[in-house]
């Protein structure tokens, strides 16, 4: 990257003959009116699943190196938001001071995520979670709704089970009129056998990938996505699980976190045939870029080679001709190896356990058959066709999705730009758009690549769920142009 932070974004913008649409900013909840607030409509329950948060993590970061090693607590955030910048730290507070900023930071719409607020669909109890979801997305659709003309928030959504999500997702579509939802994943749930047997597994817990192997049925969740039009996204955390459980250091636990999680949660909708299920459904993993969506991709198409149900015959245990393999063995070998073929396990657990896995049938041996595969194309299809990647401004791996010389089959991944405004990324809210435009700057992708990831990719994914979405907006004539006719229930682009 050429390092030119310091590009006027709105020299930027008007070069521009397309808006820019910021599909991940983030707000941030100013205690003292939220609290009020939450407590005035939720009840101490919402006051207290919200201030829960934050208690968890101000008591690991005050905890003593030793008490986290000890407890190995991982490493907190600490000094997360910015301040140095007091103007931008008003703007992250204040929807009436961002709003009138926009123009300033060379952005037209915004899609804002709450800050605190991404943790509450992770609530253990019940009943606090609920309420505090409940009473949160009501204050949010209080505080924005006068600036809907170039911002709206994303409501939260628990995912505990089928039931209260769907329950949500009624409430704020409905009767709060809100248009964006982001979803709780990597849901944590105890490991049921504990207590019966079980203690010695090393770990008391697991979690739930919401698509695969999961303890619901989520599909009633999707149905009702596409009913209601709402384009589900995710925007979960994974430090302190797995190996980003330092109890020292902060940064070792943030690289790659939300990445991680958006991969759980992608890997397992594609597997579990999500996307062969509901074809119309699109579906955004937030600020992970989208280099870990290349690789993923790459992946399951790798895999797919190898491990689908025809190409599993070269691994068949029931396939290896034992007569050549004496008579090899034999001759490079010697007869010691030869005469004991009879004791060789192809497999560890034994032929015959061989055998039972293959009887049980393609439906279980293929790792790909909710996907309903005839080629290895059919995993572009799917994968460009329903996945949309959140990518922050100053990442220069951006650049991968849009390089359909690396890509198998020729992807190009659909990226969302995400300024990730309010947050320690962006100590300066009027950088965003330059860092965002070096790509071109620098030659890495093309101003028509620049074009779907502010602009083409956004309005697809939040206008190809639901064609009202830009209604209102300062936008809504582009995207109106842009947005075609619509075929087979599917909102379909215009080609540039």
């Amino acid at each position: 990257m050429s390092g030119n932070h310091h590009a006027d974004p709105q020299a930027i913008r008007a070069g521009l003959d397309f808006p820019v649409i910021d599909s991940d900013g983030h707000w941030l909840e100013y205690g003292p009116v939220v609290v009020d607030y939450l407590k005035k409509v939720g009840g101490n329950a919402a006051v207290d699943g919200f201030l829960s948060r934050d208690r968890n993590v101000a008591a690991t970061i005050l905890m003593s190196p030793e008490q986290r090693r000890e407890e190995r607590r991982a490493q907190q955030a600490w000094w997360a938001l910015p301040t140095k910048n007091t103007l931008d730290r008003a703007t992250a507070l204040a929807p009436r001071l961002l709003h009138r900023r926009m123009d300033e930071l060379g952005l037209d719409f915004t899609v804002l995520y709450p800050t605190t607020g991404l943790g509450v669909p992770f609530i253990g109890n019940d009943e606090r979670r609920q309420a505090t979801c409940r009473a949160l997305n009501m204050y949010m659709a209080d505080a924005f709704r006068e600036f809907a003309d170039r911002m709206t928030p994303a409501a939260v959504i628990p995912m505990n089970t089928p039931a209260e999500a769907i329950a949500e997702l009624e409430y704020v579509v409905k009767t709060l009129g809100l248009k964006v939802v982001v979803m709780g994943s990597l849901v944590r749930r105890p490991i049921r056998s504990l207590g019966r047997g079980g203690e010695g597994r090393g770990h008391t817990a697991w979690y739930d990938v919401l698509a695969l192997d999961s303890e619901y049925d989520y599909d009633p969740v999707w149905a009702k996505c596409v009913e209601l039009k709402i384009a589900p996204t995710f925007h979960s955390a994974s430090r302190g699980l797995g190996f980003r459980q330092s109890h020292s250091n902060f940064t070792y636990n943030h690289i790659g976190h939300f990445a991680t999680a958006g991969e759980a949660v992608c890997k397992a909708i594609f597997l579990g045939g999500v996307t062969r299920r509901f074809p119309t459904l699109k579906f955004a993993f937030l600020e992970g870029g989208v280099g870990w969506a290349c690789q993923l991709y790459a992946d399951l198409i790798g895999h797919w080679k190898k491990r689908n149900a025809s190409a599993l015959a070269e691994v068949d245990p029931a396939n290896l001709d034992r007569q050549q393999l004496g008579e090899l063995l034999r001759e490079y070998a010697g007869g010691a190896w030869a005469d004991r073929l009879n004791e060789y396990k192809l497999v560890p657990e034994g032929e015959a356990a061989a055998a039972a896995w293959a009887a049980r049938g393609a439906a279980v041996i293929d790792d790909y058959a909710a996907c309903g595969l005839a080629q290895g194309r059919d995993i572009r299809d799917l994968f460009t066709r329903n996945f949309y990647f959140g990518c922050e401004a100053d990442d220069p791996a951006n650049a991968w999705g849009f390089n359909a010389k690396v890509n198998p089959y020729g992807a190009r991944l659909k990226t969302l730009f995400g300024s990730d405004i309010g947050h320690f990324d962006v100590p300066d809210m009027r950088a965003v758009l330059g860092e965002a435009h070096e790509l071109v700057d620098d030659g890495l992708i093309t101003r028509d690549d620049f074009r779907d990831f502010v602009f083409t990719w956004p309005v697809e994914f939040w206008g190809g769920t639901n064609p009202d979405f830009f209604k209102g907006t300062a936008v809504e004539g582009a995207a109106r142009k842009l947005i075609g006719t619509i075929a087979d229930g599917e909102v379909m682009v215009s080609p540039r």
